[in-house]
Formats: structure tokens, C-alpha cells, sequence
């Protein structure tokens, strides 16, 4: 542990008293709409502030940045009073890293400053900071990055982008009390439902997915993958089409489990889960290309694997991460479930602070959800007659397509060139689609690192010290423990703009370029797409009886006639090149 820790943990010895001197915020006057805002800071943040305020000699009282009463938002377009009490003194900064030294004093820097890492790759690193600590961090880094950074979201930027998230009062009256929707039953790549037009929270989601499940019984199935810590079911939709003939024993059933929601603040995660279950529920009986799909495989769609942080994350905090499993520290909850797997689980560079966002847990699978969906994972290829062939795992932000594997950059996964052909064309399939955005490509170790560019050559290149920890993902564990050949974590829209607050204009869009990518995976398992596909055939046409829509959104193989760079690369020239 760094020493700087040593001396902030001995200062959490003084907890309750530091605790009574920090700083209560004021509440704001709300009506009853609202009454589910806690409009006051979580213990461990008033905490955490009181310490870092101690140590820097900050001053006390922090200066507001808003006098707006109410949660409705005002006739200027300023967020509500509460968000501001809670979040208009926060920044989103970007830093650009480019060496060993700059990497570890940023890393160590926000370990001792308790900051929030929104996102960090080969390059950028995004933190959420509070203004008045920005001189504080700085003071700890070298040089070279006292300029190497750039706001992102400064003076009400993050507060207004938080407000904007949530729903219109019209399509969503109350979180906890509407359970009304319309369903529109025309294709979903022309869908105006506006059960996508706003991010929905849970109490939408669950009797949504239920209605799936009733109104389309011959392919979907509404079904349960664990218990979240605090009771809740973690929902799912099996979608697909079962043979009939009793007479002849069934083989293990190929499925491919889609998931979303391991980190509360990613909604896009889960509503773009939701988006891709509607599309092929929607579309079965109308597109061939989904027929051939839901007969030949099983798709498991899990729009949430953290139910209670995704519920915290509407009623209490909008930027919470973790599931809400008690810790060792009372005002400090949480498990981060994506390091909490057991394949190369990481835990001792998070088990000394249980604050931090990507706090692993005492021992592998000590967060609830995890372990219990690993449960059912095994369960299903032990009891169920289950084959998992794909795992889709949706995460946020910074558009990218990861593989395997995402504890080391030194391990090589032994299937990594089907990983990275398949990744390429899921790439591909996105880029390609109707109004895709550009995904890059790498392992998920070297996507969530900073690299050196002093080289081109991959082999050459310096990984720099990781900012968060890297083992116990689920990508890793669905890779190496359940043998899932094409397993993927996907990082979806955007590159640093509004981050976790993508705007909800985002949800079709994105929707539809995963599900061009979705379309592409099934047809490179059935063989259609893909090196071997490419060998046998040099240009790809599409059936003819696919619906128009279908037809101009789906990812078209163009062989090798274009020359792309990298990740861009045709998977059949990525070969040649080999």
C-alpha cells in the first residue's frame, strides 16, 4: 500500500469524529415528486471531503453554485436544485499520459485523493473531480502534466447532462410508480416506441420484460439469473426457437448471453440490451436473417446485473457504480462486479479500501450478483443442456470492441486469432451501419491501459502502470472458466463527450449499430461471414427476401477490395498480411 494511503487510513480511524465535522449540505425545498432524491452527500463522500479538506487545507464551506428550489428544471434550462447541491461542483478532466513516471503519479494521485476514474485506455485518462480539489491533484503530478489535461464538463456541464438523463415527465411520471408504456409492434429498426426515446429505470424495465414474455410465447421466456444482495430478481429474456421433435434426443443448445447494467451508471448499457432483445422478438416471422437466428441459437439477454445499484443510481445518486453489498467500512458500500470474478481475481490492490470505485471485495465472488450469475452460468451447461458459443458483455464508454484477456497484457488468450477476426468484423459491422460510429479493436488489458507510442510495432510497445485494477472480469471468467469461444467485452458510445451521461437521442442509434454487430456474429458462427466464408466465396450477397430495412442496416463483406489500417483491416487481409 502507498504510504500517502497509510496516513489517509489512519485518518479513518477518526471517522465518526471527522464525520460530525464535515460539512452537512443543506437540503433544498422539493415537492413529493422528488421525494426519493437524498439531497445530501453519502456519508463517505462528506467523509472522504472532510479528509481531503484536513489534509490541503481547504476551506470549509464550499460556495454554492445554485439557489434553484425544486427538482423541476427551471425556465433557463439550469438543472434543479438538488443536482446541483450534489453535483455542481464537479468536473469530468481528460489527461493525456505518455509515460511510466506520469502513469503512476496519476494513478497514485487519485488513489490518495479518493477520485472517481470514469475511463482510462491508451489514451486518455477521464477523472471526476470536485473544482476546488483540481489544484490538489495537480500539486501531486509531474510536470509534464500540469497542461497535459483538458476539461470535459465544467460549469454546470455535468449537472445539466445528469438532468437531461432522466426521462420527460411525460413518458415517465414517477420511478417508482409508472408502470405504463406503449409497445409499437412494427419492425424494431423502424420502432417509435417510446419505451426508447428515454432511459427507463427498473420498475418500467421489469413489467416490460414480463409483457415480453406473455405476448410472444412461441420465442421468448422471461427468466431469472440470481438475486440481487438486497432481494431483487436479476431478470432476463431467453429468445428463441425450440425444435418440436421429441423422438430424436436434442444436442446441447448454442446460446449466446448478452448482458449489461455490471456497472449501475452505464444506462446505455441496459437499455441497449433491451434494444437488441425487441429487435429479434420483434422481427421473428418477418426477416429471414432472424428466423435462421432463433432457430439455430439461444439468446440470453440481461439488461441489468446490478439491480440495486441501477435502482440507487435513479433514486440517490446518478454516478454510482457498485452494487450496494455492505463492506468492512460502514459509509462506504459497494462491490465493483466486474472485478469480482474469480479467474485471475485482483482483489488485494482494492481489498485496503473499500471506498474506491473498483473495490474488488475481500475474496473472489464476494460481490452477491456475480457469484450468483456465475452460479447460473455453470448450472446451465451442467443441468441445462446449455452450450454457451457467445458472450456479449456492454459496458460504457469509449467505443471499443475488446477480447480476452483483460487481467494481463503479457497472457495471450489461445484462440487469439478467431478473437480478433471476429472482433474485426464486429468492428466492422458497426462502422458500416446506418449513421455507426468507428470502434477500435485491442485485448481488454491494453484497451483499459495507457501504451507508449514510441513504437507501431504491438510488440514494442511500453504498457504503463494500470489506474484501476485489472483481474476478476466476467469477460475473463466466460472466456477461460466457461470456455466461451467468442466472448467480448463492448464499450459503448461515446469518446469523452458526456461519458456515462450519453444523451438519450443516443439509445436507438446505438441500439442499431449493436444490433448490425449482433447480426454479424450469428451469421460468422453460422459460417456466412468470416475468413472461411471469405476463401469460398470472395464477395458476399445477401438473400434476397430480407426485409429492406434489415437489408440496408446489416453488415455487407466486401472481401479485401479495400485496404483498411488496423482495426479497420478486412479480417480476410488481416490474415494475408500473417
Amino acid at each position: 500500500m502507498r504510504r500517502p494511503t497509510y496516513a489517509l487510513l489512519s485518518l479513518l480511524l477518526l471517522g465518526p469524529s471527522l464525520l460530525l465535522a464535515a460539512p452537512h449540505t443543506q437540503h433544498c425545498a422539493h415537492d413529493a415528486t422528488s421525494a426519493t432524491h437524498n439531497l445530501t452527500p453519502r456519508p463517505w463522500r462528506r467523509l472522504s471531503d472532510a479528509i481531503i479538506r484536513r489534509i490541503w487545507g481547504l476551506p470549509e464551506k464550499q460556495k454554492s453554485l445554485g439557489a434553484h428550489n425544486g427538482d423541476a428544471d427551471d425556465e433557463d434550462g439550469t438543472p434543479a436544485g438538488s443536482l446541483l447541491a450534489r453535483y455542481g461542483e464537479d468536473m469530468v478532466m481528460r489527461f493525456n499520459i505518455s509515460t511510466v513516471e506520469e502513469a503512476s503519479a496519476l494513478a497514485e494521485a487519485t488513489d490518495i485523493l479518493f477520485l472517481d476514474v470514469w475511463e482510462f485506455n491508451e489514451n486518455w485518462v477521464d477523472i471526476r473531480i470536485a473544482k476546488d480539489v483540481v489544484p490538489s491533484l495537480l500539486g501531486l503530478l509531474p510536470k509534464s502534466l500540469q497542461t497535459s489535461h483538458v476539461p470535459l464538463m465544467q460549469d454546470l456541464d455535468l449537472a445539466q447532462a445528469i438532468f437531461h438523463s432522466y426521462p420527460t415527465p411525460s413518458s415517465t411520471q414517477s420511478h417508482e410508480d409508472d408502470r405504463s408504456f406503449s409497445l409499437s409492434l412494427e419492425p424494431s429498426t423502424q420502432s417509435k416506441d417510446p419505451f426508447f426515446q428515454d432511459y427507463q429505470p427498473l420498475s418500467v424495465i421489469m413489467p416490460w420484460m414480463s409483457l415480453m414474455s406473455s405476448m410472444f410465447t412461441t420465442h421468448v421466456r422471461r427468466i431469472n439469473v440470481g438475486v440481487s444482495y438486497e432481494g431483487r430478481d436479476i431478470p432476463a429474456l431467453r429468445v428463441g426457437v425450440h425444435p418440436t421433435n421429441d423422438e430424436q434426443a436434442a444436442s446441447a443448445r448454442k446460446t449466446v448471453l448478452v448482458t449489461g447494467g455490471s456497472h449501475a451508471r452505464e444506462w446505455i448499457s441496459t437499455s441497449t440490451v433491451n434494444y437488441l432483445a425487441w429487435s429479434l422478438i420483434s422481427s421473428y416471422g418477418k426477416s429471414s436473417l432472424v428466423n435462421k437466428l432463433l432457430k439455430s441459437f439461444d439468446f440470453v439477454f440481461v439488461p441489468t446485473l446490478n439491480p440495486d445499484g441501477y435502482v440507487y443510481s435513479w433514486d440517490t445518486d446518478r454516478l454510482w457504480r457498485k452494487n450496494r453489498q455492505p463492506t468492512s467500512l460502514r459509509f462506504c458500500r459497494g462491490v465493483d462486479l466486474d472485478r469480482s470474478y474469480s479467474y485471475e481475481w485482483d482483489g488485494n490492490a482494492t481489498r485496503s479500501n473499500p471506498c474506491t470505485e473498483s473495490f474488488a471485495g475481500e475474496a473472489a465472488f464476494d460481490g452477491v450478483e456475480a457469484q450468483r450469475f456465475a452460479e447460473w452460468a455453470k448450472n446451465e451447461t451442467k443441468n441445462n443442456n446449455v452450450e454457451f458459443v457467445g458472450f456479449i458483455d456492454l459496458h460504457s464508454y469509449s467505443q471499443q470492441v475488446l477480447y480476452p484477456y483483460s487481467f494481463s497484457c503479457d497472457a495471450e488468450p489461445p484462440t487469439i486469432e478467431d478473437l480478433e477476426e471476429l472482433a474485426l468484423g464486429l468492428a466492422k459491422a458497426i462502422r458500416v451501419s446506418s449513421k455507426g460510429h468507428a470502434y477500435k479493436v485491442t485485448s481488454a488489458c491494453e484497451g483499459n491501459v495507457a501504451v507508449s507510442r514510441g513504437s507501431n510495432n504491438k510488440k514494442n510497445r511500453l504498457i504503463l502502470p494500470r489506474i484501476e485494477s485489472s483481474g476478476g472480469s466476467a469477460l475473463d471468467w466466460f472466456y477461460h472458466e466457461l470456455k466461451v469461444k467468442y466472448a467480448y467485452q463492448i464499450k459503448l458510445r461515446d469518446t469523452g463527450s458526456y461519458g456515462f451521461l450519453l444523451p438519450k437521442d443516443n439509445i436507438i442509434p446505438t441500439g442499431k449499430e449493436l444490433l448490425d454487430a449482433l447480426f454479424y456474429l450469428g451469421r460468422f458462427m453460422l459460417g456466412e461471414v468470416g475468413f472461411e466464408a471469405e476463401e469460398e466465396e470472395a464477395h458476399f450477397t445477401k438473400p434476397a427476401d430480407l426485409d429492406e430495412e434489415v437489408q440496408h442496416n446489416e453488415f455487407v463483406d466486401d472481401g479485401a477490395q479495400e485496404q483498411y489500417v488496423d482495426y479497420d483491416a478486412s479480417p480476410l487481409e488481416l490474415r494475408r498480411r500473417r
